[in-house]
C-alpha cells in the first residue's frame, strides 16, 4: 500500500523493490533497477527459457541486451551500465556502500573510491591503478567517489559530447531529422549524405532542443503520476466503503431477527464469512493491482527525475538526446495507464432477501438470501482520454477551400504539424497549403496528376503522382518546395509514411495488375505480389502505428484487404455495406477507418478487422480521402464530387 512507503518523493527508488537503489544499473529503454533486484529477475526468467539471450524490461518490456553464449545469465546484471544520474541523487548513507564495478562482475566486494567519467564504472584502489596503465584508459577523466556523490554537475562537465555508437572515436556532429538520429561526420557520408533535413548539431542544437520540449514532457510524466496516484486513492477508499457495506449488513439482519431470529442468526453467519471473504480477496486484489501502479509510479518519476536532473545540468545535446528518448515513452505510459483504468471495477455488496418473508421461518437458511457481490463500469477521469472505440464520433465542421483555377478534385489530404493541411488536387496537378483556420496559404504546381499525399517528417511530405513518380516535399517556414523526385516501375496511387523516412505505396503495373511496396532510401525494398484487376483495383493505404501491418482499398473488390510487412495476407474485411471504398486510415489506438464513397459511409474496424461501428451521420455525398490528427482525436475526409469542401470530425 501506498502508506507504507517512507522515503521522500525525491528519492529515486528501485520499481521491483520499491525501495532505494542499491548499484543503480539502467536498460537500452532508460529504466533504472537495483543491481540485486535485476539480476534476480534475470535468473527467474532463466529458469522458464533454457536458451535465453536476452530480456525484456519489467517496466516497458522492451529488449534489453543481446549476450552471447559464453555469458552466464548471473553476469547479465553486471554488464549493464550504471545510473549516474540516479546514483547521484541517492541519500549518502547508501552512497557510502557504493563497490567497485569491476569485482562486483567477479562476485567480489570492494569498497569503490573512483569513478571513470568516460567508462561510467565504479573502482576500487587496484581496478584504478590498473585502469590509468591501459593505454585505451590511461587518458580517461577520473572523479573520487566524492565528487561524484556529493555534486552531480562534476558528471556532466565531463560529458561535452555523445560519442558515436557505430565510431566509438568519432563525436556526434549531425541530427538526421528524416531518421531522427544523431550522427557522426562518416556516418553523415555513408548513410545520410541524401536526407532532406540534417542539422548540425552545434549551431542548431538549441532549436532542436526548443522543439523537442523536455518541459513538456516532464510535465506530461507529471500527470501520468496524478492519474495514478488518483486510481490508488479511488481504490482504497472503495476498499472502506466494502469494508463498512460488509458490516452495515449485519445491521440490517438484526433488523430482522424478531419475527425469523434462529433463520437469520444462520444467515448473519454466512454473511459475515462470506463477506470476510470477498473483502479479503478483494484487498488483495487492490493490493496487486496498487503494487503494479506503484511500479509505473516509480518508473515514470524516475524518467521524469532523469529528465529534470539532465535539463538543469546537462549540456545541450544531452538535455535534446534524454528527451527525445523519454517522448519516445510516453504513448506506451498512457497506454498503460489507460489500461488501468479499462480493467478495474468498484465492488459493493448487498443481501437480496427472497419475496416470499412470511414464510421465511419455513425456509432452510441457504433459501433466505445470500451476499451478492457487483462490479460497477469502469472509472472515469477527466484528462485522460478514453479508448477510441468507446469514442462517439461528431462532425463538428466543413469548410470550404476555393480555387480560383478548374474545378478541383481532392483525391488527398494529410495533417501537418500545427493543424495544418495539406491537399492534392489530380485535375489541376496542385498541391495546397492551409493554415490552421483553413484558409489556403500557398499553392504548389506539380508536374503530373496527384493520387494521394502523407507526412514523411516534421517538415517534409511525400505525394504520389500517377505518372510513375514519388515528389518529396518541403513546407518550411510555410512555403512549398520540391526536394526530390523518386522514380518508380509502376504508376503511383495511394500512399502512406512507414517511418524513418520510409513509405508504403500502392502501384497500377500495368496490363490490369496492381501491387503495393516499401520504399527506401528511394529505392523499392519490399514487393508484394501483383495482383489482378478482376479481383480488385487496389487504391488507398495505411499502416498500424508500429508499422508492421499494411491496410489496402480493393475498389470494385468492396473489402480492405491486410498484411504483413513481407506481404503474407493477415484478414480480409468485405461486408455487403461497403461499396466503392477509398480512402483508409488508423487512429491512436490502431482502430482502422474505411471510407466507403457509393455507401458513403465510414466503417470503423479493430485492429484484428472486426467491426466497431459503421458511421453515417455526417457523412457526405461520395466521401474520398480521409487523413486522422491522433494528438487531437479528429480526422478530416475530403468527397469526389468535385466541390470544394472538406469535412472535419471529433471523437468524443
Amino acid at each position: 500500500m501506498a502508506t507504507a512507503i517512507t522515503h521522500t518523493e525525491d528519492e529515486p527508488t528501485c520499481p521491483i523493490c520499491m525501495g532505494l537503489f542499491n548499484v543503480p544499473r539502467q536498460l537500452p529503454c532508460a529504466h533504472t533497477f537495483c543491481q540485486s533486484c535485476l539480476q534476480s529477475y534475470i535468473t527467474s526468467k532463466a529458469i522458464e527459457h533454457d536458451k535465453m539471450r536476452c530480456i525484456e524490461c519489467p517496466v516497458c518490456r522492451n529488449t534489453a541486451g543481446h549476450f552471447k553464449e559464453n555469458k552466464s545469465t548471473s553476469e547479465w546484471a553486471s554488464l549493464f551500465p550504471m545510473d549516474t544520474v540516479i546514483q547521484s541523487k541517492l541519500p549518502t548513507k547508501s552512497k557510502v556502500a557504493r563497490v567497485c564495478d569491476a569485482c562486483a562482475s567477479d562476485g567480489s566486494s570492494v569498497t569503490a573510491t573512483g569513478f571513470c567519467a568516460v567508462c561510467e564504472e565504479a573502482m576500487c584502489d587496484n581496478c584504478l591503478s590498473v585502469h590509468k596503465k591501459q593505454k585505451l584508459s590511461k587518458t580517461h577523466s577520473i572523479l573520487t567517489m566524492d565528487e561524484l556523490l556529493n555534486n552531480p554537475q562534476n558528471v556532466m562537465k565531463f560529458a561535452e559530447g555523445f560519442t558515436c555508437p557505430d565510431h566509438e572515436d568519432e563525436d556526434l556532429k549531425f541530427y538526421c531529422k528524416n531518421h531522427k538520429i544523431a550522427c557522426c561526420g562518416m556516418c553523415f557520408l555513408k548513410k545520410h549524405k541524401t536526407c532532406s533535413d540534417v542539422r548540425k548539431l552545434k549551431k542548431e542544437l538549441p532549436i532542436l532542443l526548443h522543439e523537442i520540449k523536455p518541459g513538456e514532457i516532464i510535465e506530461e510524466l507529471k500527470k501520468l503520476e496524478t492519474h495514478l496516484k488518483t486510481f490508488i486513492d479511488v481504490k482504497e477508499s472503495n476498499m472502506k466503503d466494502l469494508e463498512s457495506q460488509v458490516n452495515g449488513l449485519t445491521d440490517q439482519i438484526r433488523e430482522m431477527r424478531t419475527k425469523i431470529n434462529t433463520a437469520l442468526d444462520e444467515l448473519e453467519m454466512k454473511v459475515k464469512i462470506e463477506g470476510r471473504r470477498i473483502h479479503k480477496e478483494a484487498v488483495i486484489r487492490t493490493q496487486e493491482e496498487n503494487h503494479q501502479c506503484l511500479s509505473l509510479i516509480h518508473a515514470i518519476r524516475n524518467s521524469q527525475l532523469l529528465c529534470d536532473t539532465v535539463q538543469k545540468y546537462g549540456i545541450d545535446i544531452q538535455k535534446f538526446l534524454t528527451a527525445e528518448k523519454i517522448k519516445s515513452q510516453l504513448p506506451l505510459y498512457y497506454s498503460q495507464v489507460r489500461e488501468k483504468y479499462d480493467r478495474t471495477d468498484i465492488l459493493t455488496v448487498q443481501v437480496n432477501f427472497t419475496p416470499m418473508i412470511e414464510s421465511i421461518l419455513s425456509l432452510p437458511s441457504s433459501d433466505i438470501g445470500k451476499l451478492v457481490s457487483m462490479s460497477s463500469s469502469t472509472l472515469s477521469i477527466p484528462g485522460l482520454r478514453k479508448a477510441t472505440k468507446e469514442c462517439q464520433v461528431e462532425k463538428v465542421e466543413t469548410f470550404d477551400v476555393t480555387i480560383c483555377e478548374g474545378t478541383p478534385h481532392y483525391t488527398g489530404v494529410t495533417i501537418l504539424p500545427r493543424d495544418r493541411v495539406m491537399l492534392v488536387d489530380y485535375d489541376n496537378s496542385l498541391c495546397i497549403l492551409l493554415n490552421n483556420s483553413h484558409q489556403i496559404v500557398t499553392k504548389f504546381n506539380l508536374t503530373g496528376n496527384p493520387c494521394d499525399i502523407c507526412v514523411v517528417d516534421d517538415m517534409e511530405v511525400a505525394v504520389s503522382l500517377f505518372q510513375n513518380e514519388i515528389q518529396i516535399l518541403s513546407f518550411r517556414d510555410d512555403v512549398i518546395s520540391k526536394v526530390r523526385t523518386i522514380t518508380t516501375k509502376y504508376k503511383c496511387c495511394g500512399i502512406t509514411a512507414a517511418g524513418n523516412g520510409e513509405m508504403v505505396v500502392v502501384g497500377d503495373c500495368g496490363n490490369d495488375k496492381y501491387c503495393w511496396s516499401l520504399i527506401r532510401d528511394g529505392r523499392e525494398v519490399i514487393y508484394s505480389d501483383q495482383y489482378d484487376s478482376l479481383s480488385g483495383y487496389l487504391n488507398y493505404i495505411a499502416m498500424n502505428n508500429s508499422k508492421t501491418r499494411v491496410y489496402v482499398t480493393v475498389l470494385n473488390g468492396n473489402s480492405l484487404l491486410c498484411f504483413n510487412m513481407e506481404g503474407k495476407k493477415q484478414h480480409i474485411y468485405s461486408p455487403d455495406n461497403l461499396k466503392w471504398p477509398l480512402g483508409v486510415a488508423v487512429d491512436r489506438d490502431d482502430n482502422i477507418y474505411v471510407v466507403g464513397s457509393d455507401s458513403c459511409n465510414i466503417h470503423q474496424l479493430s485492429p484484428e478487422g472486426n467491426i466497431i461501428q459503421v458511421i453515417t451521420t455526417g457523412v457526405p455525398q461520395y466521401p474520398c480521402a480521409i487523413s486522422f490528427d491522433n494528438s487531437m482525436d479528429t480526422f478530416i475526409i475530403t468527397n469526389i464530387s468535385k466541390n470544394q469542401k472538406l469535412h472535419v470530425y471529433q471523437l468524443k
